[in-house]
């Protein structure tokens, strides 16, 4: 399967991701352009860094206008899940709007460390064939400073000082706040869940 495009938006993991994919039977393409995305069955915004500079890429690779019209699945994947919603408080930037929502800092507390690094167990939230075959408990492995609420489109959520959104859906639009090319089993299994679910 070549039908799946992994967005290049300047993150150290697209690297991982497309291995990941690999590992799954998925001879994943990298695209740069709105070129690239025609074809495409799912399409995958994988991210690492800061939201401004982030959206920044988008804008100048002409990407956000076609990634708003994608009419195929599309999943984020750590700041590519941040990016699906209207607005990051990290530098206050507008981003993708496809999922309701602003990603905000994670609350400092006692014993509590920002950024949030490691794993972390997964709390189920409502049904979705995202989570088929990933038991509530099980745990992924995060990196990240901001994270969106829990809300409607919240497929599980994870705890660091209150709960944030862990995996999300709204529509065809999907994300995962952890790292599911680092989280063994669990992140390898909710990848084919995602390549494998109906619209």
């Amino acid at each position: 399967m070549s039908d799946v495009a992994v967005v290049d938006a300047g993150g150290s993991n697209l690297g991982s991701v497309c291995y990941a994919l690999e590992r799954l039977g998925v001879r994943p393409r990298v695209v740069a352009d709105a070129a690239g995305l025609r074809g495409a069955r799912r399409v995958i915004l994988p991210g690492v860094g800061a939201a401004p500079e982030a959206m920044r890429r988008l804008h100048e690779q002409d990407l956000v206008a076609p990634l708003r019209a994608l009419q195929v699945p599309l999943l984020g994947i750590c700041l590519g899940m941040q990016l699906l919603y209207e607005r990051s408080q990290e530098g206050e930037v507008e981003c993708l709007g496809l999922v309701p929502g602003v990603v905000r800092k994670l609350p400092q507390a006692p014993g509590i460390r920002v950024p949030h690094m490691g794993w972390n167990a997964l709390r189920a939230m409502r049904p979705s064939p995202l989570l088929d075959g990933v038991a509530d408990g099980d745990s992924a492995y995060f990196v990240h400073s901001y994270a969106a609420p829990v809300t409607a489109d919240t497929v599980a959520a994870s705890d660091h000082g209150g709960l944030f959104t862990a995996v999300v859906r709204h529509g065809r639009w999907c994300g995962a706040q952890f790292h599911p090319e680092r989280s063994a089993a669990t992140g390898a299994r909710i990848l084919r869940n995602f390549l494998e679910m109906d619209h």
